[in-house]
């Protein structure tokens, strides 16, 4: 049976780093037979003159601006974009406004494999982490003895800062690579470790790179739900490392869902939520302002910088927050209102935890569980602790944990 395809609304042709030669003759008479062509100053200043042909460059910002502009156009359009444009790039972007069936990519070999071709890196065993306009705090979940990561750098100032970055972690023995310009008559590359280039950086780092780090330092904090509580920075309001691992282990995050942290405290849950996959997003929501702070700068250190912290009260600070697929409450339980929005919020297949320490939430989550079901457990932690020439164990606080899990179907 023949299937009828629509013609793409917009073809993404990805140039190298050797410009307008190096693009294949077929994709050349695409572009310059085009009503239109689109991209970035310095891919459109490489063509060649075409009569009556439009060039418009991308819009700032890009993604705000770029339905007006798609919908102006008329005819046959043309992207120009580096290497692979799906590779950090802005055939993705087209494609989520647009849909796949409308858009066409045409691409280049991409910066990525080239800098694997030239560290000699398998892809099974290395990853890639761009920076290109996004935070560098980013790096910090990465963060293991013997990993081999590629940055794609934002400019010529990301060595500098993710150099920073890595002495401050304790990985200033790491290896830096530099890939200038890959593909291109101009390729090069120059090394040093990230405490060599703070002492002592290079000149003239090419803009167009990638960032090759062979990382070095102490052992990672891993990406299983459970981080030591000295890993935070807190003021003893801290979900502690056994009963954070049990909730976590509850809420299940899965890549591409949102957690909302209510009293979220030092953000622990949050940020652990968002360390178990880079899709991963979440709000925390804390009342005081001081730990408001302090979960951004817990956020960042351990490489989850995306966390939204919203200060402020639930349940009104919970008004007009993206909806949750699974939501944790660490404080607060007993203000009115606070578990009827938080229940009210979840959709099908959305998880809640509460937790709770004194009589009064106790009380709260023993009703719940009548009245919804789900899971109601008392957990009580003991550590080993010195008790004058000999060791004993120290109980703390015992928490009561109520889980619930909405249907497939709904609540």
């Amino acid at each position: 049976m023949k299937v009828e395809t629509s013609p793409p609304r917009i073809t993404v042709v990805g140039i190298g780093a050797d410009g307008w030669p190096g693009v294949p003759e077929r994709l050349r008479g695409l572009v310059l037979a085009a009503d239109t062509v689109l991209g970035g100053h310095r891919h459109l200043a490489m063509l060649p003159q075409a009569p009556d042909q439009r060039r418009l460059a991308w819009p700032s910002p890009l993604r705000a601006g770029l339905p007006d502009l798609l919908a102006s156009l008329e005819g046959r359009v043309v992207a120009l974009a580096s290497g692979d444009p799906l590779v950090s790039g802005v055939g993705g972007t087209l494609i989520d406004l647009l849909g796949a069936d409308a858009v066409r990519v045409e691409p280049a070999v991409s910066s990525v494999a080239l800098a694997r071709a030239r560290m000699g890196w398998p892809a099974e065993g290395s990853t890639v982490l761009s920076l290109v306009g996004r935070d560098p705090h980013l790096l910090m979940r990465d963060l293991a003895p013997g990993r081999r990561v590629l940055v794609l750098s934002s400019d010529a100032a990301t060595p500098g800062t993710v150099a920073a970055l890595l002495v401050g972690a304790g990985y200033g023995g790491s290896r830096m690579t530099v890939l200038g310009d890959l593909g291109a008559d101009t390729e090069s590359r120059s090394g040093s470790t990230a405490h060599e280039w703070l002492g002592s950086p290079p000149a003239g780092t090419p803009r167009l790179h990638v960032l090759a780090l062979e990382l070095s330092g102490p052992a990672g904090h891993g990406l299983i739900a459970g981080l030591p509580d000295d890993a935070f920075e807190h003021d003893g309001q801290l979900t502690k490392r056994d009963l954070r691992a049990s909730a976590l282990a509850r809420l299940a995050p899965s890549p591409g869902q949102h957690l909302w942290d209510v009293g979220a405290g030092a953000g622990s849950v949050g940020v652990e939520w968002m360390r178990a996959h880079p899709s991963c997003t979440a709000t925390a929501v804390e009342a005081d302002a001081g730990r408001a702070a302090r979960i951004g700068r817990n956020a960042d250190r351990l490489g989850v910088p995306g966390l939204r912290v919203v200060a402020g009260r639930a349940p009104d600070a919970l008004e007009g927050l993206a909806p949750p697929d699974a939501v944790f409450v660490g404080g607060g339980a007993t203000r009115p209102g606070v578990l009827d929005t938080c229940l009210a919020a979840l959709g099908p297949g959305g998880r809640l935890v509460v937790h709770g320490v004194t009589l009064e939430t106790e009380r709260l989550l023993a009703d719940a569980y009548r009245r919804h079901g789900g899971e109601l457990t008392r957990i009580a932690v003991e550590a080993a602790a010195p008790i004058g020439a000999f060791t004993g164990w120290s109980p703390a606080r015992t928490v009561t944990q109520w889980c619930l899990a909405t249907s497939p179907g709904g609540a």
